[in-house]
């Protein structure tokens, strides 16, 4: 059985799968359904979520909440992990803010002999 793949490539949520309006909140709401390569996926069920902090950008001790991180199952048996940057990484990828970070297939049934 293949392991844990790291993948590090944006998805597109499909806006109309999650309330966007939780985020004026502070936190996301996990896309139900989003793009990867080509292909659609739907969600099947949250395993776990997190949070990621790091020091405030202009220096001194303030921790500031970096990413939302959700792993979660799909609807066709795999497990990935992405997550939602709440800071773009620069202004030409301001819209860029749901990341695939890994996936781990869903295991193969065993073919009959």
């Amino acid at each position: 059985m293949p392991g844990e793949e790291f993948i590090g490539e944006p998805i597109q949520p499909d806006a109309s799968s999650f309330d966007a309006r939780r985020l004026v909140g502070g936190a996301p709401d996990v896309p139900r359904k989003f793009r990867w390569r080509q292909t659609d996926f739907e969600l099947a069920e949250v395993l776990e979520r997190w949070k990621e902090t790091g020091r405030a950008r202009e220096g001194g001790s303030r921790q500031y909440l970096r990413k939302h991180w959700f792993r979660i199952r799909t609807t066709s048996l795999d497990e990935m992990k992405i997550y939602f940057e709440r800071t773009a990484r620069s202004s030409r990828m301001r819209k860029t803010r749901w990341w695939l970070y890994s996936v781990l297939p869903a295991p193969q049934a065993p073919s009959g002999s």
